[in-house]
Formats: C-alpha cells, structure tokens, sequence
C-alpha cells in the first residue's frame, strides 16, 4: 500500500539548497585542498616550534621581543634541517655514485676469484655466464646514473615549486606565531564577553589540545636524538672493528634522527639507507648493522618510545601503542603519524566531557 508524501515549496527548496551547499562546499576544499594542507602545515609547524621559541623568550626576561626570539626559533630548526641536508645529502648521493660506477668492476673481479662460474652457466646453458652478467650490470648502471641526471633535470620545476611552498609555510609559520596568540586572545574575550563560562571552557579545551600537538613533537624529537645518537656510536664502533672511514658516523646519525620523525615506516627506511650504505664500504659492517639496528627498533619501539610518548602525553603505554596500531592499519603511514596526537586529544575530550556537557544542556 503507497502513501503519497506531501512536502510544501519551502522545504522541497531547502533541501535541494543544503545539497547544492554540500556539492560547492567540497568542491571548494577540493579545489583548495593545497593550499589548505599548507596553512595546515604551517599551524601545526607553529604549534610545535612555540615552545621552542618560548624557552628562547625566557633569556632576556627584562625585554619580550616576541618576534626576534620566533625568528631565531624557526632558524634554528630550518638550520638543524640544512645541516641534516648538507651533510647527508652529498655524502649519500656520492657514495651512490661511486658503487655503481665500480659496480662492474667489482662484479668482473668477483668472477675472476671464481673460475668456475662459466661451468655453472653451462649447465644451465648459458654461455659466457661471467661475460654476460658484467655486461648486464654495466647496462644496469649505466642507464641507472642516466636515469637519474634525466630526474635530476626534469624535476627543476617540481623543486620550484616545492620551494615556493617551502616558503609560504615559513611566513605562515612565523606569522602564526607572532600575530596568531594576538588574534586568538582577542577571539576569547569576545566569546567570553557573550557567555564568559563557555569562553573559559572552549578556551581551556583548545589549549590543552595545542599543548598535546607541542609535547608530542616534543617526545618524537627526543626519541629521533637517542636513535641518532645510538646509530651514530653504532657505526663509529663498527668503523674500528672493519676498518671503514669514521666519518659516516655522524651523517649516518642524522639521516636516522630525521627518518625517525615518521614513526614506524621512517626506522625501516633509515635501516634500509644506512645497510645499503654501509654494504657499498664493507658487507660484514652492513649486516652486522642490519642486525643490530633491527634487534634496536624491538627496544624502541617498545620500551623508549612508548614511554617517552607516554610521559609527555600522560597516556599509558597500552594507549600508545593501541592508538598506533589502529591508525597504521585504518590510514597507513599518515595514520601513524597523526594516532598518537589523536589519542592525546581523545584524553582531553574525555577530560573535559563532563564540562562540554555542562556548557551543552545550558
């Protein structure tokens, strides 16, 4: 049995009008959506660098120069980036090189230790075995080297633009940190002026949540010190046992500190870069590594980090790692990255429940 359905003109409009708003609405964000992920970045930047620049602040307790102490705040941690940079990257890049230019040499020689590989091949029936895998490795990297000269030059435009967002976070980063406690301030006292309880409630809330995004970097910066710092005499040690250059010690260590910064995945990306590295100078020193720095992450990752996040969140142990997990598994490598800040946001909303509720059936 059908029943008709009657909707008078001003609804049936309001519908359609909440639809239209919906559609242009996500068009807009999609539209807009770089720029949005950079005023992101940048406030999240802010949030996190704003200790940084207060312990600075309390120097000179007689004088506040607010802005000279952001600038040098955000100085300081593009000048740890630049280091991390000029240090590791040529060094990398060199040593890269290097292996596959004496790549078929090595292999040539390889071959000449051991005479029997042209027997091998014949029983495969493969002819000249020796000559044809050199001639395949030489092929390899040379269009490899090519390859990457042809990346080199058709990324001039994507590095361009890179750079101009790499600029546009920093102005936003230092204006947010300069202007934005002014704005914000200025938004609470109208707010409270309107309901001064719900002024207060809100404003505790959201201060709370930027002092979790603060103390999370915060413990990830002092997890990615000590995993720098281990790596580092790791490789120094190694250097003296298999006779290696002692100076990849202190490259090595800062391409893991920054690696570090993404949790989870970034370990395994570092581990890869430093075995590979350390293989191209000697195999024993690259696989003692991979040993030793794998048996390390089981440490890290459950005693160091858990712990370290925990205290600077006041989140158990338990949390962290539930919290972890769940956002690998729903989000990947983003997931990962946001879970724990999420989790520690979740703490203050539950906090705060009790009086968000009160302000709510007011």
């Amino acid at each position: 049995m059908s029943r008709a359905i009657e909707v008078d003109t001003k609804t049936f409009f309001r519908f359609w009008l909440v639809i239209a708003a919906i559609i242009v609405g996500g068009l807009f964000l999609w539209r807009a959506r770089t720029g949005l992920i950079i005023v992101f970045v940048a406030l999240f930047l802010a949030v996190a660098i704003n200790p940084l620049a207060k312990k600075i602040d309390r120097i000179d307790k007689s004088h506040e120069r607010r802005t000279l102490t952001v600038v040098l705040a955000v100085s300081l941690v593009l000048g740890v980036i630049g280091t991390v940079i000029a240090v590791a990257g040529p060094m990398v890049v060199g040593e890269t090189t290097k292996f596959l230019s004496q790549a078929p040499e090595t292999v040539q020689q390889g071959f000449a230790s051991f005479g029997g590989a042209n027997q091998v091949g014949e029983m495969f029936g493969i002819e000249d075995f020796s000559e044809q895998v050199v001639e395949m490795v030489k092929k390899f990297t040379s269009n490899f080297l090519s390859d990457i000269s042809g990346i080199v030059v058709s990324s001039v435009s994507a590095i361009a633009g890179l750079l101009t967002s790499a600029v546009l976070v920093i102005v936003l980063t230092i204006l947010f940190l300069t202007q934005g406690p002014g704005l914000l301030e200025s938004f609470w006292k109208k707010v409270e002026k309107r309901d001064s309880e719900t002024g207060k409630v809100l404003k505790r809330v959201v201060t709370k949540i930027a002092d979790v995004v603060a103390k999370y970097v915060t413990g990830q910066v002092m997890v990615a010190a000590i995993d720098g710092c281990v790596v580092g005499l790791t490789i120094f040690i190694m250097s003296l046992i298999f006779g290696f250059s002692s100076g990849f010690a202190i490259p090595m260590a800062l391409i893991s500190m920054v690696f570090i910064l993404v949790p989870m995945f970034g370990a395994i990306l570092a581990c890869a870069i430093i075995t590979l590295l350390l293989l191209f100078q000697s195999p024993a020193a690259g696989i003692s590594f991979l040993v030793f720095y794998v048996i390390y992450q089981q440490v890290e990752n459950n005693i160091i980090a858990p712990k370290i996040q925990g205290n600077t969140l006041q989140l158990p142990t338990l949390a962290i790692l539930i919290a972890m997990t769940i956002g690998m598994y729903m989000f990947g490598l983003l997931g990962v990255i946001v879970s724990i800040p999420i989790a520690g946001v979740i703490k203050v909303l539950v906090d705060e429940y009790p009086n968000l509720r009160k302000l709510r059936s007011s």
